[in-house]
């Protein structure tokens, strides 16, 4: 099998570089082009001094990034993507987007969280997909690829096991995502006197991937679900520690809800269900695109409490991304993804 011609819209941002630094090593996939509006001209290495002698390419604008490749990548802003996905898909390309635009199928909930209408006909042939979730929906003619947003994948793999024992009311997730889910942009907000020893809650109850993160889980248990969500942001630079708290329907034994996580996720090369008594941690999944699991019970309240890990960076973007690349393009779905954590 030959390799394949990949493009990056978007290079220099945080999940573009990252897109790169993956697929640099990917044994199937070729860098075609990488684009960047404010960095056209200049070698990504300068950007990001880390690349140097790895790659040393131009970053240019997007119609010649995207020129012949065979596969697109868009590591852009919501809103942006829906023109560009015309673009590269009447060219004959795949389009994987990282951004929102792609992420939900009910246009009304994109009106309510984003403000933006749907603009393109091609929502019509878009998937979602969480892998370990939705990859028997990807065939070989998908040309347009929703690439799931960090929180939603870390909750999806958190919950999705548990749909035949516990509840869909009063569901709460309270998630925590390093400083690199903000993006590259500057702000306030994520300076480093802002976040240096602090610790908060931020968008709470508002945060725009709250219906993708609905969405999943109303698919999951076959009814509208509507539930609680509350990020907040650690100050490192990398991971996502989710915890959700599920109401239990039966009389069940942490046991019997570990085995059914273990069988649940046996065959998944990516997902890791921790031992009994240990708890999912985001230093163990660092620079990977693994998930960390590990379930616990509250047995005076009836609630199991289910703890995720995963990097926001890799598994809760472009690692996924990298792997809805693979499912579509015919690779084996681990293909430049067997990334070991580091120890420290």
């Amino acid at each position: 099998m030959k390799k394949i011609k990949v493009s990056i819209v978007g290079a220099t941002g945080y999940a573009g570089e990252e897109l790169l630094r993956l697929l640099l090593s990917h044994p199937m996939a070729e860098i075609h082009g990488i684009s960047s509006e404010s960095f056209a001209g200049k070698k990504i290495s300068e950007i990001y001094p880390s690349l140097a002698g790895f790659c040393d390419m131009l970053l240019t604008d997007i119609d010649t990034a995207i020129a012949d490749a065979d596969v697109v990548f868009a590591a852009l802003p919501h809103g942006l993507s829906q023109s560009l996905a015309d673009k590269v898909t009447s060219n004959g390309s795949k389009f994987i987007d990282l951004g929102a635009d792609f992420r939900l199928y009910d246009e009304e909930d994109y009106k309510q969280w984003y403000g933006l209408d749907y603009t393109t006909s091609l929502h019509e042939k878009q998937v979602y997909c969480i892998p370990e979730l939705h990859r028997e929906q990807i065939k070989s003619d998908t040309i347009v690829v929703g690439n799931p947003g960090c929180y939603p994948t870390s909750v999806a793999l958190a919950i999705a096991p548990a749909v035949s024992i516990t509840s869909s009311e009063n569901i709460i997730i309270d998630s925590k995502s390093g400083v690199t889910g903000a993006g590259r942009a500057l702000s306030l907000t994520t300076h480093y006197t802002e976040q240096n020893e602090a610790f908060g809650a931020y968008k709470v109850a508002e945060h725009r991937h709250t219906p993708e993160i609905e969405q999943t889980a109303s698919e999951l248990f076959g009814s509208k679900v509507t539930l609680t969500f509350v990020p907040h942001l650690l100050p490192v630079n990398r991971g996502i520690l989710t915890t959700a708290y599920l109401r239990l329907t039966k009389e069940i034994s942490v046991e019997e809800i570990h085995k059914i996580y273990s069988d649940y996720y046996k065959n998944e090369k990516f997902v890791r269900v921790m031992p009994l008594g240990s708890s999912a941690n985001i230093k163990t999944i660092k620079c990977t695109n693994l998930c960390d699991i590990s379930v616990h019970l509250d047995s005076r309240t009836n609630t199991l409490i289910v703890c995720s890990a995963i990097d926001n960076m890799v598994k809760g973007a472009a690692g996924q991304a990298i792997q809805n690349m693979n499912i579509v393009c015919g690779f084996a779905e681990e293909t430049g993804l067997t990334l070991i954590p580091p120890a420290f």
